[in-house]
């Protein structure tokens, strides 16, 4: 009887140390889980606090360059006598500009691109 008695007292204890270490398996899992969405959310803000700036830029230089390229339109439309000519050959110079760009160029701006917010991520 005395045998009975330890083996059910020591079940119990299994029970309660098995049950505890769930419980703590359980929170140390969830934890976990708030950690990693915490960092997620600080490399995800990182990374776009970083895009911000040069995206303003981009948009400046955009509506500079769009400005200029009308002012430019007109000129050579009134040098060459038709404004519609003026929009040709803008449009032909950005044509050829892509062109170079999409050429030799495009493959190097993925690149730095992609480092940046890779190392942005990995940071």
């Amino acid at each position: 009887m005395i045998f009975i008695f330890f083996k059910c007292n020591f079940m119990e204890d299994n029970t309660q140390l098995f049950e505890s270490l769930w419980e703590r398996t359980i929170e140390y899992g969830k934890t976990n889980i708030e950690l990693i969405k915490l960092k997620l959310l600080d490399k995800v803000s990182d990374l776009i606090s970083s895009l911000i700036p040069p995206v303003i830029v981009f948009s400046l230089v955009g509506f500079f360059l769009f400005f200029l390229s009308f002012g430019l339109a007109f000129w050579l439309g009134e040098i060459i006598g038709n404004a519609y000519y003026g929009y040709f050959l803008v449009a032909a110079l950005y044509g050829i500009v892509a062109i170079i760009v999409h050429l030799f160029i495009h493959n190097r701006i993925k690149k730095i691109v992609s480092d940046y917010i890779i190392r942005k991520l990995l940071k």
